[in-house]
């Protein structure tokens, strides 16, 4: 006779554990402690065995007897219901382990093993690890359009129109390794092409005026602060590299004696390797800083430890202290004042972009370029660096 709410309700322990029968094998297992425990009794492959359901009264009857008639709709198909719910427990298991988080770890560790520039890395991390935190630790596979799109429309309401397009970008290569890796079925940011407002196109911030350039120069002169932030602005200068270029330069990569500096592909922004033509100028500010440096590999180490660069904010924080806002000039605005001014005086465009380490999209193009303008390279990077001190020369007329 079926089991009633009554009955299993009033159920009281004993001594010893019992059974109270209910109905096709589905059985009430009562234990000395008082808990109750859902149960299924069948056969499968001619073996008799065992099915847990769950305890009363979290499991209801209704809910067993559902239980009951799921395993034997698998039996019937020939499934063997503990072997399903096995699966299942250890595809949920596995699905606990398949979190964003970890797969984004692996993702950038790829990076790093296919040489990916340090800079590009560096920037990947800060996405996947501060900004897309909240989805660390969920499971891959069930995440949702709606749940990226919650996270991108409020780094969007605070103004980082293109940060946000950027991270849905990297969230999505983060999908397509999952996909590739057996982990993940599809990737959810396909779905929010478009739902993102287009980022502002904003020109960093840039003195193109020869007199105000001359000016800000005096002013880097005159700073008293960290003396390699103050080397490293004038460096930057000097050399029309980007602000990472000059934060990790190694002192390795200088060749003092034939005046070049050897950056490697891997922290180059298109992944080439760059060689920088050394001014005296530029040959100046290096022994003048190279003593300070001695106790590590950077040439222009922080001011907290030898071991680590500048941070990515020093140069730009040091012309705020100079007086300089966001709005008149940025560290990395310096090497669109070179190419403004070049440009205005006449010099060849073609050794500019080569100046510049502007990639040609012509592969023999390229190709030819990097081979035939290292002469003109290494004398216009010489008269840039004589109209940088003809610039505060004239401040006084």
């Amino acid at each position: 006779m079926p089991l009633s709410e009554f009955s299993v309700r009033n159920a009281k322990p004993r001594q010893k554990p019992f059974k109270l029968a209910d109905s096709g094998g589905l059985y009430l297992f009562v234990q000395p402690s008082g808990s109750k425990l859902w149960r299924l009794k069948y056969r499968f492959a001619e073996k008799e065995k065992t099915l847990s359901f769950g305890s009363y009264p979290l499991v209801s009857i209704a809910d067993a007897r559902r239980k009951r008639d799921d395993a034997k709709r698998q039996i019937l198909a020939g499934n063997d219901p503990s072997m399903q719910k096995k699966l299942e427990r250890i595809a949920a298991e596995t699905a606990a382990r398949t979190t964003f988080g970890l797969i984004a770890e692996e993702y950038i560790e790829r990076m790093k093993a296919n040489d990916a520039a340090e800079a590009t890395i560096a920037k990947t991390t800060w996405l996947l690890q501060d900004l897309a935190k909240p989805l660390a630790n969920r499971p891959i596979r069930q995440i949702i359009p709606a749940e990226l799109l919650d996270l991108l429309r409020r780094i969007e309401k605070s103004g980082r129109r293109e940060t946000a397009r950027r991270l849905r970008g990297t969230i999505g290569a983060v999908f397509r390794f999952a996909i590739v890796t057996l982990r993940a079925d599809s990737d959810p940011t396909t779905a929010l092409h478009g739902a993102l407002q287009q980022p502002k196109a904003v020109a960093r911030p840039a003195i193109t005026d020869e007199r105000e350039f001359g000016k800000l120069l005096t002013v880097i002169d005159e700073y008293d602060g960290w003396p390699t932030i103050k080397a490293a602005l004038l460096f930057l200068a000097l050399t029309c590299v980007r602000p990472g270029e000059v934060r990790h330069a190694l002192r390795r990569e200088f060749d003092l004696d034939k005046a070049i500096w050897r950056i490697p592909p891997e922290r180059m922004k298109m992944r080439q390797p760059h060689d920088v033509p050394l001014s005296h100028q530029a040959l100046q500010v290096l022994e003048q800083i190279w003593p300070l440096s001695e106790a590590g590999a950077l040439v222009f180490p922080s001011i907290r430890s030898a071991r680590k660069p500048l941070s990515e904010n020093a140069f730009n924080s040091a012309l705020r202290r100079m007086g300089y806002v966001k709005e008149e000039v940025t560290a990395h605005g310096f090497r669109a004042t070179a190419s403004t001014i070049l440009n205005n005086r006449g010099h060849d465009p073609d050794v500019i972009e080569a100046m510049l380490a502007h990639q040609d999209r012509n592969a023999i193009r390229r190709a030819y370029n990097r081979g035939s303008y290292w002469e003109q390279r290494v004398k216009l990077m010489q008269e840039w660096a004589d109209l940088l001190d003809s610039f505060r020369n004239n401040l006084g007329r």
